[in-house]
């Protein structure tokens, strides 16, 4: 796996990362459970409001989203059965008709049904035949969650993204972390965008809200 060479501009977090301290300037703190209410920002996944246009983030993992006439609709191929779940779950929370569809590889293939208000994102991802995200694509708390959902995992290192398989969307969605607060790694072997070090992860863990049913323990972030 290797990292990518150009850098991203410098840009302004929509969630907020910790300010660095020197040791001697740290005042003794209690010891507090942390909740990610108590550090989410306004933008976290457990206060937004579901709305269907998160589904970017379902694309952003590695899925397609193809049109038909007015309408649109929205696939993934996923792993594991937990996250087949948690995405018709999500469907279902927008007001969107979800199924499983088997694939060659026993994997488990999930997908909106053929619908009016998914023709907005189609034509923001759909690039000739590539899906990738548009100018100015912004990875809110609800959009990250389903992002995980489609396929993120800890490694020993930190937190890994999919990526689409279209290199055209690999640094657009890199950008679209660092302008979220996240600077992230990316790997071509994958290929994926991993989250490392302690403050941006547990604020990410913060921003995505909780696991789903079911996950399993390298599902999410820590």
């Amino acid at each position: 796996m290797s990292a990518a060479s150009d850098e991203p501009p410098a840009i302004e977090p929509l969630f907020a990362l910790p300010a660095p301290q020197q040791p001697a300037e740290r005042a003794p703190q209690p010891r507090r459970r942390r909740t990610a209410l108590a550090q989410a920002s306004l933008f976290s996944a457990v206060l937004a409001e579901p709305r269907p246009a998160d589904v970017a983030g379902v694309l952003a993992g590695g899925g397609q989203v193809i049109r038909m006439g007015g309408t649109a609709r929205v696939s993934v191929v996923v792993t594991q059965e937990w996250r087949a779940a948690a995405l018709l779950a999500a469907f279902d929370g927008r007001g969107l008709t979800g199924s499983r569809v088997p694939t060659v590889d026993d994997h488990i293939g999930v997908r909106t049904a053929f619908c009016a208000v998914l023709a907005p994102v189609a034509d923001a991802w759909l690039h000739g035949t590539v899906t990738r995200p548009p100018a100015g694509f912004r990875a809110d708390g609800l959009a990250l969650r389903l992002w995980a959902i489609a396929g993120g995992r800890r490694d020993s290192i930190g937190y890994l993204l999919p990526l689409p398989s279209a290199e055209s969307a690999w640094q657009p969605l890199r950008l679209a972390l660092r302008v979220a607060g996240f600077d992230a790694e990316l790997l071509t072997s994958g290929p994926s965008l991993r989250v490392v070090g302690r403050a941006h992860l547990a604020t990410l863990t913060d921003v995505l809200g909780p696991p789903p049913a079911n996950a399993d323990d390298h599902a999410w972030p820590t």
